[in-house]
């Protein structure tokens, strides 16, 4: 197996494993809400929050790096909410905030680190044109 095909591999498996922690993060989040721990019995309009999660799911799936850039900023409001959930809730809804916090930061870091061979790229290419 080359270098190349070694680099080919891992970003397939970068790119699954983005697309896989935010699935994870949007059932999570849903069963969370709804059934797990809500905040009110019988479910609680914070559920919404999976519907967010949604948004960049479709380029995510696609590897589309523009949503994929965003999308790890924006999973930044759900590490946070976790955090903020996890110091401060109690029982069952502080484990599932732990996993949020999990989650996230396995979204943040695979997508991260997916991208990153495209920006030295792009700025080999900025380089070598001035």
């Amino acid at each position: 197996m080359t270098l190349a095909d070694n680099a080919v591999t891992e970003s397939r498996a970068l790119a699954a494993l983005s697309a896989g922690s935010l699935i994870a993060l949007i059932v999570l989040c849903a069963a969370w809400e709804l059934w797990l721990a809500p905040v009110r019995p019988g479910g609680s309009w914070l559920a919404l929050k999976a519907l967010l999660l949604a948004w960049p799911l479709p380029g995510v799936l696609r590897k589309n790096r523009y949503t994929m850039q965003w999308a790890s900023m924006f999973i930044l409001l759900f590490f946070t909410e976790g955090i903020v959930r996890a110091t401060s809730d109690i029982g069952l809804s502080r484990s599932l905030a732990w996993g949020e916090v999990a989650l996230s930061v396995v979204f943040f870091t695979a997508t991260v680190f997916y991208l990153r061979p495209f920006k030295r790229a792009a700025k080999a290419r900025a380089g070598h044109s001035t």
